[in-house]
C-alpha cells in the first residue's frame, strides 16, 4: 500500500493541465465555478469540464488519502464527507447533465431563431432599402403623373415647375437606370410639346386681340369724344360765366381733369395669355426667341391694318380703319407698361412710325379725292379723336395733324363751294317782299338768333320785318359755314385758329355773298321793288357780320368783348356797306328810269305855247303817286340813311332832268308860258319834297340838307329864267345869293333858245319896230354878257 501510493501520486501529477490547476485552484480558493459549468455547457462541451472535475476529484482523494495518512480520523471522516460529496457531484453531475440536456434542447430552438432573426434583419434591410428607392421612384412616377396632369389642364407653369424640381431633386436619386433613362428622355419632348402648346394659345391670342382691337379703340375713341364733349361744355359755361362776371376775368375758373386712369379702368382686355408664354419661355430659356416671334406677328398685323381696301369707299371704312389702329397701340401701350422688359422701347417706337406714315399717306390720298365737305369733316374729326385718344399713351401724333392742316384749304373750299350754292337758291328763289313772322318762335329764330332786332322791345305779333326770307336763311347759311369751319380748325395743329377762321368768314361774305348780291344786282331785269329790297337785306346782312364775328369769337373761346370794337370788325362789313351802296345806286337808276318815264319834258310840254298855263302838267301827278309809292315803301324797309338817299336821289334826278331837257337839242326854243308850266310842275315837287322830308323824320336827323335843297339848280334856273331882271345873273352878288348853282355855260345855251313871244309866219316882221319890253332888254343883255364872258 505504502509503494503503491507514490506512484499514483506522480501519476496524477504527471496528469495535471493547465485548465485543471485554475479549476482546482478556483475550487481550493472556494470560487464559484458555476460560470465555467454555464460556460462549458453553452459552449457545448461540458466533457471536458467533467474530465477536469475528475482529475480535480482524484488530485483531492490523493491529498485526502494523504492527509488521512496524517490525520486517518479525520480523514475517516473526511472520506465519509467525501463519499457525501460524490454523492453530491454525481448528483450535481445528473442535474448538470439534465440542465445541459435541456440548455441544447432550449439553445437550439433559440439559435434557429436567432438565425431566422439574423435573416430577417437582413430582409428587412433591404427591404427598407427597397421601400426608399421605391419611394423616389414613386414621387418621380407621381410628379411625371402630376406633371401630365398640368399638361393636359393646360397649366403648363406648373408643369415646368413640377419638370424643374424632377430634374434638380429626383432625376440623380431615382436608382432604376430604366425609369431614369425614360425621364431624362421625356422631358425635352414635353417642354417642346408645352412650347408648341403655348405658341399654339398665343396665337390664338393674336388673333383675338387683332379682332378685338376694334373695339378696344372705338371704345378709347368714344371715351375721347365724351371727354371733349364734357370739356366744351365746361368751356361754354366757363364763357357765359365770363360774360355775366362784370368784375373781370380771375373770379371764376374752371378746370378739365380727366382722369388717365378712366381708360384703363374701362378698356379691358386679357393679356394673360401673353404674359403666361412669355413667362414659360422665360423658365425654357428661350425669351429673346418669344419677343422676336411676338414682335414680328405684331409687326405683320399691323401691316395687314394699315392696307385699305378701294372696293369700299373711305367714308363707310374710316372709322373701322382708325379703330383697329389706335386700338393696336392701346394693346402695345399696355404691353410696354406691363410685361416688364418684354417690349423695347424702340420697337413700339419702329411700329407706330410704321403706322404714321401709312396714315398720313392714306389720309392725303383719300382727302385730295373727296368732293364733300361734311364727308371730310366726319373723317377729321374722328382722325382728331384718334390723335387725342393715342396722345394719352404717349404716341407722337404731329405728323397726323399736319395732314390735316394740309387740307384745311381743300376742306373750304368744298364747304365755300357748298355754300354758294346754298346762297345762290336763298338769293334766286327769294320773293324780295318782307318777311312775315306771325309767332314769337319764329321772331326769335330769324331776328333775335342773328341780331337783326330794330328795337329791343318784343314787337306786336303779327310782325312785318324790314327784310325778305333771304336774310335769315343766308345767316343761317353762314352761321353753319363758322360752324363747320371751327369744327375743322378745333383740335388741330394750332390752338389758337380766330385769325385763321377770321380770314375764311371774310372768303365767304365778300366772295361768295357779295358776289352773288352783285350779280344779282347787276341783273337787267331787276324792279324798284326788288332793289329796294336788296338794298335793305344788303343793310340787315351787313349789321348780320358784327353777330358773325362774335359768333366765330365765341365759338373759339374768345371773349366777345375783344371783337366789339370798331377797329376789330370784318373787312367784309365794308365790302357789304360799297354793296349796299351799288344796291341803293341800282335802287336809284331803277327809279330815275321810271321817273323819265313819267316825265318825258320833250313830249308832255309844249315849249312855245302861247297860253298861260294854270296849273301843273298832268304827267307830274303820276311823278308824285310813284314817288310817294316809293318812298313809302322805302320808310316800311330801308333804314333812315338809305331813305335819304333814295328821296335825294329822286329829286335830286327830277332837277337834273329839268335842267337837261332845257339843254337838250331836242329844245330848240322855249318861252316865258313854258317856263311857267315848268314852274308849277317844279313847286308841285317841292311841296312834295317838304312833305316827305318832315313826315318821315328825316328833318330832324338832316337838318341841313332837305329834299328841297336838291332840287334848287332847277328852281334857280326856272327862277332865273322867270326873272324881269336876269342880267343880275352877271352881278356877282346877286349870283352868290340867288344863282350860285348854275353854271355859265349852261345858262348861255338855255337863254340862246328863251324866245319871250312865239314866232309866228311874219312875227318878225311885225314886231320889228315893237318896243323891247325891260325883261327881254335885261335878257339880251345876259345874252350879250354871257357871250362875251364865254
Amino acid at each position: 500500500m505504502m509503494e503503491a501510493k507514490p506512484k499514483r501520486r506522480i501519476v496524477t501529477e504527471n496528469g495535471d493541465t493547465g485548465e485543471d490547476l485554475v479549476l482546482a485552484t478556483l475550487i481550493g480558493n472556494g470560487d464559484d465555478v458555476g460560470p465555467l459549468v454555464r460556460h462549458a455547457f453553452e459552449m457545448g462541451r461540458p466533457e471536458p469540464l467533467v474530465h477536469q472535475l475528475k482529475n480535480v476529484a482524484k488530485k483531492k482523494e490523493a491529498e485526502i488519502e494523504d492527509l488521512c495518512k496524517t490525520h486517518y480520523e479525520e480523514f475517516i471522516v473526511a472520506v465519509d464527507e467525501l463519499r457525501g460529496v460524490l454523492v453530491d457531484a454525481e448528483e450535481l453531475k445528473s442535474d448538470l447533465a439534465s440542465d445541459n440536456f435541456r440548455l441544447q434542447e432550449v439553445g437550439s430552438a433559440l439559435l434557429v431563431k436567432l438565425e431566422e432573426l439574423l435573416e430577417s434583419y437582413a430582409i428587412k434591410k433591404n427591404v427598407t432599402e427597397a421601400i426608399k428607392m421605391s419611394k423616389i421612384c414613386v414621387q418621380a412616377l407621381e410628379l411625371c403623373v402630376k406633371c401630365n396632369s398640368f399638361i393636359s389642364e393646360g397649366q403648363f407653369y406648373h408643369a415646368l415647375k413640377t419638370m424643374d424640381l424632377i430634374e434638380k431633386s429626383y432625376l440623380k436619386l431615382i436608382p432604376l437606370k430604366v425609369l431614369k433613362l425614360v425621364i431624362e428622355r421625356r422631358i425635352p419632348v414635353i417642354k417642346s410639346h408645352i412650347e408648341k402648346k403655348v405658341c399654339s394659345q398665343f396665337n390664338e391670342w393674336l388673333v383675338h386681340i387683332r379682332t378685338s382691337s376694334k373695339n378696344i379703340g372705338q371704345t378709347a375713341i368714344g371715351l375721347t369724344a365724351s371727354a371733349r364733349q364734357r370739356e366744351g361744355e365746361m368751356l361754354e359755361r366757363q364763357r357765359r360765366a365770363e360774360e355775366q362776371n362784370t368784375g373781370g376775368l380771375g373770379e371764376s375758373a374752371y378746370t378739365l381733369d380727366v382722369e388717365d386712369s378712366e381708360q384703363d379702368s374701362v378698356l379691358k382686355f386679357d393679356l394673360t395669355p401673353l404674359y403666361r408664354a412669355y413667362h414659360i419661355h422665360t423658365i425654357l430659356g428661350v425669351p429673346e426667341r418669344f419677343r422676336d416671334y411676338y414682335y414680328e406677328n405684331r409687326l405683320l398685323q399691323l401691316k395687314s391694318d394699315l392696307q385699305i381696301s378701294y372696293a369700299q369707299p373711305f367714308v363707310e371704312s374710316y372709322q373701322t380703319f382708325l379703330a383697329q389702329i389706335a386700338g393696336y397701340f392701346i394693346v402695345e401701350d399696355r404691353v410696354i407698361r406691363t410685361a416688364g422688359d418684354f417690349l423695347l422701347a424702340d420697337q413700339v417706337e419702329t411700329m407706330w412710325e410704321t403706322a404714321i406714315s401709312k396714315i398720313v399717306a392714306i389720309l392725303e390720298n383719300q382727302f385730295a379725292r373727296m368732293d364733300s365737305p361734311t364727308h371730310l369733316l366726319l373723317v377729321k374729326d374722328y382722325v382728331t379723336l384718334l390723335g387725342t385718344t393715342l396722345r394719352q399713351y404717349g404716341y407722337e401724333v404731329g405728323p397726323v395733324l399736319d395732314a390735316l392742316d394740309k387740307s384745311r384749304d381743300k376742306y373750304h373750299e368744298l364747304l365755300l363751294e357748298e355754300c354758294r350754292r346754298q346762297i345762290v337758291t336763298a338769293i334766286t328763289e327769294d320773293s324780295y317782299q318782307q318777311m312775315v313772322i306771325k309767332k314769337e318762335a319764329d321772331y326769335e329764330n330769324n331776328v333775335l338768333s342773328f341780331n337783326l332786332q330794330t328795337s329791343d322791345i318784343m314787337p306786336a305779333f303779327t310782325y312785318i320785318a324790314p327784310f325778305s326770307s333771304m336774310v335769315p336763311d343766308v345767316c343761317r347759311i353762314i352761321r353753319s359755314y363758322i360752324k363747320g369751319s371751327v369744327d375743322y380748325l378745333s383740335y388741330g395743329v394750332n390752338t389758337s385758329f380766330f385769325s385763321v377762321l377770321r380770314k375764311y368768314l371774310d372768303k365767304i361774305l365778300i366772295d361768295v355773298l357779295n358776289e352773288v348780291i352783285l350779280e344779282t344786282i347787276n341783273n337787267n331785269s331787276i324792279g324798284v321793288s326788288q332793289a329796294m329790297q336788296i338794298a335793305a337785306n344788303i343793310s340787315f346782312l351787313e349789321k348780320a357780320s358784327d353777330y358773325f364775328l362774335r359768333h366765330a369769337a365765341q365759338l373759339c373761346g374768345i371773349p366777345s368783348r375783344s371783337v366789339e370794337r370798331p377797329q376789330a370788325s370784318l373787312a367784309a362789313k365794308v365790302v357789304l356797306k360799297t354793296s349796299r351802296d351799288e344796291a341803293y345806286l341800282a335802287l336809284l337808276n331803277v327809279v330815275n328810269t321810271k321817273l323819265d318815264e313819267f316825265m318825258k319834258l320833250t313830249e308832255n310840254v309844249n315849249w312855245i305855247t302861247e297860253e298861260m298855263p294854270q296849273g301843273p302838267h298832268e304827267y307830274i301827278n303820276e311823278v308824285v303817286i310813284y314817288l310817294e309809292t316809293v318812298m313809302s315803301t322805302a320808310q316800311q324797309i330801308l333804314p333812315m340813311d338809305a331813305l335819304y338817299k333814295v328821296g335825294v336821289g329822286a329829286v335830286e334826278h327830277i332837277s337834273n332832268s329839268i335842267v337837261s331837257t332845257f339843254l337838250s337839242d331836242s329844245i330848240k326854243r322855249f318861252n316865258a308860258n313854258a317856263v311857267s308850266a315848268i314852274n308849277h310842275d317844279l313847286r308841285v315837287i317841292e311841296n312834295f319834297a317838304d312833305e316827305r322830308y318832315h313826315s318821315s323824320g328825316l328833318n330832324e336827323i338832316y337838318k341841313e340838307g332837305s329834299f328841297r335843297s336838291y332840287l334848287v339848280e332847277a328852281r334857280q334856273l326856272i327862277n332865273l329864267l322867270s326873272s324881269s331882271q336876269p342880267e343880275n345873273f352877271m352881278n356877282p352878288v346877286i349870283r352868290e345869293r340867288n344863282y350860285n348853282t348854275l353854271d355859265y355855260k349852261k345858262v348861255a345855251t338855255i337863254c340862246d333858245k328863251f324866245k319871250d313871244s312865239p314866232d309866228g309866219i311874219f312875227g318878225s316882221l311885225a314886231n320889228r319896230n315893237t318896243k323891247l319890253t325891260a325883261k327881254k332888254k335885261s335878257m339880251d343883255m345876259l345874252k350879250k354878257r354871257l357871250k362875251e364872258f364865254n
